[in-house]
């Protein structure tokens, strides 16, 4: 006995204790206490690193804010994190894109654009997040990002999938909408061509018509999602809502008021959503809207559909000298005659005969107004190259100087150059698509309509 007693006061360190005591040293209870909190790398180990103390109870254990000292990360440290990466991603797409430029050209820069910034967004995903890396803005914020609803970090196959589904999923459907919007509106045009006009069936495809570009498009349902992260904090975006994946910090935070969240902002935007949709819903039932050229090229669409499938009294005949009653005419049909709107009582009662009904017949229904074939109509042949380019310096020899002959746009050589009211000259596609998006001078800032470009004409300068 007088050994057992020594055995149990000597200090470990004194002699190498014998298998009887290791024994017995694990199985007492007064010893489970100090292996428990040397098994703990928060308590035990202050000074290891707070991410591998992490990275290792997430693949042994669910982290959660009741039993895990890694609380999860608030709605200010995730935005922060989103806009660190957005903007390593940015300078990302820039570097790409100045490399495509020096290769390809600013033209080809310019086209390749949406293509660009995928690819970035692709190569920087791939670099850190399906390597198993955190980002550069999980860095910067310190956080991880886990497995909500097991705690543990996400697989490779999870990781793949979430960056397919935030980044090339997006894009397919972008390049996919237009047809799939053409296709519904043809669909749509479809129907109402065989519905009598003032039926409630009728009323509905009319409606799906109208608003169809609001109806496919995603802002209503981000503005949802990004309500929901105002009021909750959990999911900035949509693909980590869907995966389960959040972020969680790598060390202790103090809960003080200015960890504020943004539930305020999730109150304006409900407000927001909620005054469209009363605006929109008034509109309705008081017949007062204001989408009045996409009901009007709407209704041209199918008034075309009617004439093609016989049902209107729209005849396009095969050169026989048939007369087409412009009242039941596409708008823009009747204003390519005319060059009046189709609406007037004058056109109205109007007839003409068609000397080449086959240039008059519309090509395809799935744009907003049906298309016609313009070079046959004005007789003039449409080119696939420009009529001029300044890459020849007899061309348009008066505008003198390399920086001047080139577009500002493009920064290549002047392409049918084309001058707005202002006076500044560009490519004529250029500042065509320009104005198209932003009716302004890309230079000065004026406003400029389609309608105003002016091409230039002039040719060569014999000298």
């Amino acid at each position: 006995m007088p050994l057992n007693t020594e055995s149990t006061t000597t200090p470990a360190s004194s002699s190498p204790p014998t298998a009887q005591t290791s024994l017995t040293s694990l199985t007492s209870p007064s010893a489970e206490a100090p292996l428990l909190a040397s098994a703990s790398p928060l308590e035990s180990q202050p000074s290891s690193d707070p991410v591998s103390a992490i990275l290792s109870n997430a693949r042994t254990k669910a982290a959660s804010p009741a039993t895990s000292p890694f609380p999860f990360a608030a709605a200010p440290d995730v935005i922060r994190a989103h806009q660190k990466d957005a903007y390593f991603q940015g300078h990302l797409v820039s570097q790409i894109s100045g490399l495509h430029r020096l290769l390809l050209g600013a033209r080809s820069a310019h086209k390749w654009t949406t293509e660009t910034e995928t690819a970035a967004s692709l190569l920087y995903l791939s670099l850190t997040t399906l390597l198993g890396n955190r980002t550069l803005g999980e860095e910067y914020c310190d956080v991880v990002s886990l497995h909500a609803p097991t705690g543990t970090l996400p697989t490779l196959r999870r990781r793949a999938v979430y960056i397919a589904s935030s980044v090339l999923l997006p894009y397919a459907v972008t390049k996919a909408l237009p047809s799939m919007r053409a296709r519904a509106r043809a669909f749509i045009v479809s129907k109402l061509a065989r519905l009598p006009p003032y039926t409630f069936e009728a009323r509905v495809w009319r409606y799906l018509g109208t608003h169809l570009s609001t109806i496919l498009s995603s802002a209503p349902a981000h503005a949802v999602a990004l309500a929901l992260f105002y009021f909750s904090g959990t999911y900035y975006e949509t693909a980590k809502r869907v995966f389960g994946l959040r972020h969680v910090f790598t060390h202790k935070v103090a809960q003080t008021p200015d960890r504020a969240g943004y539930e305020v902002l999730g109150v304006l935007l409900v407000i927001q959503l909620a005054v469209s949709g009363w605006i929109h819903a008034r509109q309705l039932i008081t017949g007062s809207s204001d989408d009045a050229d996409a009901e009007a090229a709407l209704a041209a669409e199918v008034r075309a559909a009617q004439a093609r499938s016989g049902l209107g009294s729209v005849s396009l005949g095969a050169g026989d000298g048939s007369s087409t009653t412009l009242a039941n005419a596409p708008a823009d049909l009747a204003d390519i005659l005319l060059g009046t709107a189709s609406n007037s009582s004058a056109s109205a009662s109007t007839t003409l005969a068609l000397q080449t009904p086959a240039a008059l017949t519309p090509i395809t229904a799935n744009s907003s107004s049906a298309k016609l074939d313009i070079s046959a109509i004005t007789h003039t042949p449409l080119l696939n190259t420009p009529h001029y380019s300044l890459d020849d310096d007899k061309t348009m020899a008066y505008i003198s100087g390399m920086q001047q002959r080139k577009c500002t746009l493009c920064l290549e050589a002047l392409r049918d150059p084309a001058a707005t009211q202002c006076g500044h000259v560009f490519c004529w596609t250029c500042i065509s698509d320009w104005v198209k998006e932003k009716p302004e001078c890309p230079l000065c800032r004026r406003a400029a309509l389609v309608q105003h470009v002016l091409p230039l004409r002039a040719a060569t300068i014999e000298t």
